[in-house]
């Protein structure tokens, strides 16, 4: 998995590429929110746009950086997931904890409304 981060209209989007299958990607994401966060940047969208399979790790990691966020009174929506990924989500009730946008630019606008 590749990770990159970028701040769009006061929203840091952490992008995130290839396969998030947990293991040491789970500690590079949650390093770069742990700074984030001690930034006071509290409103995060993982972009999943470039996400091509993801397991069960992959998930607890997304609860986990959703947790680390929630912790700092921040708030993290998910963006652009595909539709294997999405259904996944909803297959595991993930849909409950999670926001889940269509694409990249409706996540950041929900930080607007």
């Amino acid at each position: 998995m590749k990770l990159s981060t970028k701040e769009v209209e006061n929203v840091i989007v952490i992008a995130l590429e290839g396969s998030v299958l947990g293991g040491p990607d789970a500690t590079a994401l949650n390093n770069e929110l742990h700074k984030l966060v001690d930034k006071r940047k509290k409103k995060i969208v993982v972009d999943m746009s470039g996400v091509q399979s993801m397991n069960s790790s992959g998930l607890a990691m997304l609860i986990e950086a959703l947790k680390t966020v929630k912790d700092a009174k921040g708030d993290l929506r998910i963006a652009a997931a595909s539709q294997k990924i999405a259904s996944l989500m909803a297959m595991t009730k993930l849909t409950t904890i999670f926001e889940l946008y269509p694409t990249l630019k409706k996540a950041i606008a929900s930080f607007s409304a």
